[in-house]
């Protein structure tokens, strides 16, 4: 009979995984492993997600804490006695940390970050989601999106970690629902809206309803078939544009339309969804506008049709990268 499964060395084991995805060493080897070790049982996957977030929530603390020269540690609580473990878990990942949230960007962006993994609700690559948190929110997740839930399930409060999400919600205007994605807060009470939060920059748009997108000590409301975006480099004060409500949530439908939109901007939009990852490493073929409507399942022609509309040079990496020029 196999020994029982020791929570505190899952835990230790999760910081160890933590600290290789941080070390800039990590391959994608590396990161399938850690997918298979986090398969093993639910008590690896619990283990995993509370490093994370650990490492993620206490980021602050540990900044701090490595300005007094204090390195924290785990403690293991038993019936007998409390111990200490005999690594530390929090140690050189949080004192190494910076204040707010820790967001690990992997090469080629060939794995999820560490914010991503430490998500409540988290979908893959071309993987769609519906999440009902309450009687009156519900959610549907676009690929490679990753949402934390804070409050309960009659008052949930929604982060938006990152990829980009269709949100219903029909409660009280005393109530309204509270969404945080990259330091903003969008708050609405009757409102069918999306939010795309890619990179730390945010694009809002309303669909139905009214949304109020609150970002640097601004507010704006918008109503149906209004968009306003923002980011760190590029507070919210932009005039609201009038959009296409249809073209912005195509994707429910699994579709991408693309009008004069330049190929780099397509390509990064396409490896959202489509494993591997393409890069274009020549300036000018970036800059070619592209016009057309692609189905999100099948995006395994798209290399072969930019080679043809652009007469591009194809070549072909291992782990799924393609090199356009």
């Amino acid at each position: 009979m196999s020994a029982p499964l020791d929570e505190a060395d899952l835990l230790e084991r999760a910081a160890d995984w933590i600290l290789l995805l941080r070390s800039g060493k990590a391959t994608t080897e590396d990161a399938e492993q850690l997918q298979l070790w986090r398969r093993q049982s639910d008590l690896h996957e619990q283990a995993f997600v509370q490093a994370v977030r650990l490492y993620r929530d206490l980021g602050a603390m540990g900044a701090e804490l490595e300005n007094r020269n204090v390195r924290p540690f785990v403690v293991r609580v038993s019936a007998a006695k409390q111990m200490v473990s005999r690594r530390s878990l929090i140690g050189g990942a949080l004192a190494a940390s910076v204040a707010g949230y820790m967001i690990v960007k992997p090469p080629l962006e060939m794995w999820p970050s560490l914010a991503e993994l430490s998500a409540d609700y988290r979908t893959a690559k071309g993987e769609q989601l519906d999440v009902k948190l309450a009687s009156n929110v519900a959610l549907k997740l676009n690929t490679q999106t990753s949402i934390a839930v804070r409050g309960n399930d009659v008052n949930p409060r929604i982060e938006l970690i990152s990829g980009e999400a269709a949100i219903t919600t029909r409660r009280d205007s005393f109530e309204p629902l509270v969404m945080i994605a990259a330091d903003g807060q969008i708050t609405s009470s009757a409102a069918d809206f999306n939010l795309r939060c890619i990179d730390g920059v945010v694009l809002a748009t309303c669909n139905e309803g009214s949304v109020t997108i609150s970002h640097g000590g601004r507010s704006v409301r918008l109503g149906r078939g209004e968009q306003v975006s923002y980011s760190a480099s590029d507070p919210l004060g932009r005039p609201v544009s009038i959009v296409d409500a249809g073209s912005s949530s195509a994707w429910r439908e699994k579709l991408l339309i693309f009008r004069d939109q330049p190929l780099s901007a397509v390509v990064a939009e396409v490896n959202r969804y489509r494993p591997g990852k393409i890069v274009v490493t020549n300036a000018q073929l970036g800059q070619r506008l592209v016009n057309g409507t692609f189905h999100t399942d099948r995006l395994d022609d798209f290399v072969a049709q930019v080679r043809q509309l652009f007469a591009a040079n194809v070549r072909a990496l291992p782990g799924g990268i393609v090199l356009l020029s």
